[in-house]
């Protein structure tokens, strides 16, 4: 165990390094210093070997990789706080950014992102959602992989030419719900999601390096253009924390932590996520501390965490909050009662006292038992607080290590290409069928047609049959009828030639 000098008051106050897997909190108002213990917390993790990862909300944290210049301020409170042989440091760092610009591009695929988060930030409602787990569902099935925003078109696509067939296994499927579904992913693509769903995806395991000198990398996620979708954001790196918690071992409760990761902005989580994102959210700070993964969440009012969650964070620093609505005197009076009492301070009035840089603080003891609440003064970072330049953004991109694994945008064959060769497979095999039914009903025709000229052919024949007969008939009756007469007239003649005396006529 170490021991990590975060700020000095009345005494030393100290965040010790087997506890920071117990979670944390630092809230404060805008200007009040929160910043300065984000940038303190990861300088102290980096020396010791431990990377963190933390969004950059305001452009205001990537210059931890510079070194840090001396300014009245600064001396102030170097002096104020009697800090011995204070040095500047610049800090390793690894940008990230989702639009590629400030950093290494940042891409997930659909597949890694999976149907609840992703239902989460395309903002479905229920039966929208049960649909989109029907095509994860026979994407995997299928052995399909769904990669980027073109792969979940053409897998929803396929799922309506096969409603049917699914909706007798799996419930309804209606083409209503998936076209509003397809409406939804073109928004996503309009604000950037087919630059994130995409790969070569993010590698967790790159979010562990370390320099030569044994120092954690601090991976920091340029987030000034992707907090405009606030829900993306959220969702990416909730999707983040549950990646790590599938991926690490079980380390039970190191002496260093595995790795830091900070929440800014956490309200963002917690805002109409659904009850089933929110058990999720619960159960992964709860069971992540045992992979040695230490989370603290940044925000301005302490509410915005549900009290399950802050319940679970035994690390706390509150800056100053500010008391002008009576949202705001609930949250001073709510957070004071979370505090371990000082009998030498009302924290609920201190809290609104506090100047800049100062902080009520409590963190766990050796016992794990909150200790009594301390006002300090939060020390000075190592590192600069210039802003960096273009210039210097895109040399720390460029320079990165994963510079070359990242920067090239690939397009390997998935559901897209896939879904396309059946398609076309089924168009083709519609053709042949088609062709197959036409040349039967062509031949079926023929033969109808052979058949009644036969027929026909046959009753000509029969007919002409029948006047030959008839024909034949008559004449062989006039024949005899003649015969006949002749007969009976020389019969006659005869008869009257033997008996000439007779001379009666008939």
């Amino acid at each position: 165990m170490m021991k990590l000098l975060i700020a000095r008051g009345n005494e030393d106050i100290n965040l010790l390094s087997d506890k920071v897997n117990q979670h944390g909190l630092i809230c404060g108002a805008t200007g009040t210093g929160k910043t300065v213990t984000l940038k303190v917390l990861c300088e102290y993790f980096s020396d010791l070997g431990v990377p963190t990862i933390l969004s950059d909300v305001k452009g205001d944290l990537a210059n931890l990789c510079k070194i840090g210049t001396m300014n009245d301020k600064l001396n102030s409170r170097i002096s104020e706080l009697n800090l011995q042989n204070f040095e500047f440091k610049n800090y390793p760092i690894t940008l990230w950014d989702v639009y590629g610009e400030k950093g290494l591009p940042l891409r997930i695929t659909i597949s890694e992102m999976g149907p609840i988060l992703l239902s989460q930030i395309l903002e479905l409602n229920d039966t929208q959602t049960g649909i989109l787990n029907i095509a994860f569902r026979v994407a995997d099935e299928q052995g399909l992989l769904l990669i980027d925003i073109k792969d979940l078109r053409s897998m929803l696509n396929y799922l309506a030419e096969n409603k049917n067939k699914y909706s007798s296994l799996y419930g309804n499927i209606t083409e209503q719900s998936i076209s509003a579904i397809q409406r939804k992913i073109l928004m996503l693509e309009d604000r950037g999601g087919d630059m994130f769903f995409a790969e070569p995806a993010l590698d967790i395991n790159d979010i562990f390096k370390k320099d030569t000198d044994g120092r954690g990398y601090i991976n920091i996620l340029s987030s000034k253009k992707l907090i405009n979708n606030p829900t993306l954001y959220s969702m990416f790196l909730l999707w983040l924390l549950s990646e790590l918690f599938e991926t690490l071992p079980e380390i039970g409760n190191p002496e260093i932590p595995k790795l830091v990761f900070f929440f800014d902005e956490a309200h963002l989580l917690f805002n109409n996520a659904p009850k089933l994102i929110q058990d999720k959210i619960e159960q992964v700070i709860r069971l992540i501390r045992s992979k040695g993964v230490g989370i603290f969440f940044i925000t301005q009012n302490p509410l915005d965490i549900p009290s399950t969650v802050s319940s679970q964070l035994g690390n706390r620093i509150v800056h100053q909050l500010r008391a002008f609505s009576p949202r705001e005197l609930k949250a001073i009076k709510e957070i004071s009662e979370t505090f371990r009492p000082n009998p030498s301070m009302n924290i609920s009035e201190e809290i609104t006292k506090l100047k800049t840089g100062e902080a009520l603080i409590s963190f766990l003891d050796e016992s794990g038992a909150p200790s009594i609440t301390n006002k300090a003064l939060i020390l000075p970072p190592h590192s600069s607080f210039d802003a960096l330049t273009d210039d210097e953004y895109q040399y720390i991109i460029s320079n990165s290590q994963l510079f070359y694994k990242y920067r090239e945008l690939v397009d390997r064959e998935s559901a897209y290409e896939i879904l396309e060769r059946k398609l076309t497979e089924q168009k083709q095999e519609i053709i042949n069928t088609k062709q197959k039914i036409e040349e039967l009903k062509l031949q079926r025709e023929e033969e109808k047609l052979k058949a009644q000229r036969e027929k026909e052919l046959k009753k000509q024949q029969e007919y002409e049959e029948r006047q030959r007969r008839k024909t034949q008939s008559a004449v062989t009756k006039g024949v005899d009828s003649f015969l006949n007469t002749m007969t009976r007239s020389i019969g006659r003649e005869i008869a009257r030639g033997l008996f000439g005396s007779i001379t009666k006529k008939r």
